[in-house]
């Protein structure tokens, strides 16, 4: 079966379309949140997830709006995280590590009510990005239009934040109001990106694609591209990849992300040795 034939599917077409969407999303949040070492919070917010699928799985919500149904939650927990990075008596990471264990927790014990861990919950812990939906499809690209407006419009007040969130603030930038935006769109972002790779994987969308572009040493709208670009790269390669060998594409997707990280700081590397 050659390529063309391959992107005359139109579940391909659908899952590379919100594939490209998401990746673009996860990429752009995750450069602010690599810079300001929250890279940590995909790893909360999918355990979050878990939590939330397996609640609105139990109450019967029918699959069809399962992502849209686990928002609400992953979002308040997100803004917990939030208020708990800001408490004095407790660190970013111990914050995580709580709101996560929580949602873990949670997200056991509604499986055992259950009567086990079920198929449907299953396929929400490793993605499948091919049975991604036209509703999916679509709050992605509301998502996706929102997360870049967002980001144009408040340009200025999130780098001055990423960079130094004290100074930002003395300069009378509003640091509550863009730290609520940014983990507010990190929690959509991480609930959309369970479908492409997985709960397990999730921080990976956040993370290596920022990982990568910041080897290239360039400025910050550079590097933000950048990042968008790597990200969505690997996601049309390990698609196909997948469809091609019959692979899981979270995996695939994830693994093509790790290559382009090793290749670019292989490269860098080389370029620096003594000639």
């Amino acid at each position: 079966m050659g390529l063309g034939d391959i992107l005359n599917y139109e579940f391909v077409q659908r899952a590379i379309l919100a594939g490209m969407l998401i990746a673009a999303i996860s990429s752009i949040l995750g450069v602010f949140l690599v810079l300001r070492r929250f890279s940590l919070i995909g790893d909360g917010l999918a355990h979050i997830t878990f939590g939330s699928v397996a609640i609105v799985i139990l109450i019967g919500v029918s699959p069809a709006y399962i992502t849209l149904a686990a928002l609400p939650l992953v979002m308040l927990s997100s803004l917990a995280i939030l208020k708990l990075t800001h408490s004095q008596r407790i660190h970013g990471d111990a914050a995580i590590g709580i709101v996560s264990s929580l949602g873990i927790a949670t997200g056991i014990i509604l499986a055992g009510l259950s009567g086990g861990y079920n198929l449907d919950l299953f396929s929400y812990l490793f993605g499948n990005i091919l049975t991604v939906t036209q509703t999916e499809l679509w709050l992605s690209f509301i998502v996706f239009l929102i997360t870049v407006a967002t980001v144009v419009i408040f340009y200025n007040d999130f780098l001055a934040i990423t960079f130094d969130e004290e100074l930002a603030q003395t300069m009378g930038i509003k640091t509550k109001r863009i730290n609520v935006l940014l983990f507010l769109l990190t929690a959509v972002a991480a609930v959309l990106a369970m479908k492409v790779a997985g709960i397990m994987l999730v921080s990976a969308m956040l993370i290596l694609p920022p990982l990568t572009a910041l080897q290239l040493s360039m400025s910050f709208k550079k590097t933000i591209i950048a990042a968008a670009c790597f990200s969505i790269l690997s996601v049309i390669c390990g698609i196909i990849l997948a469809f091609l060998l019959n692979l899981p594409a979270g995996g695939t997707i994830v693994i093509f992300n790790i290559c382009f990280l090793l290749l670019i700081s292989g490269a860098k590397i080389i370029w620096h040795l003594p000639r």
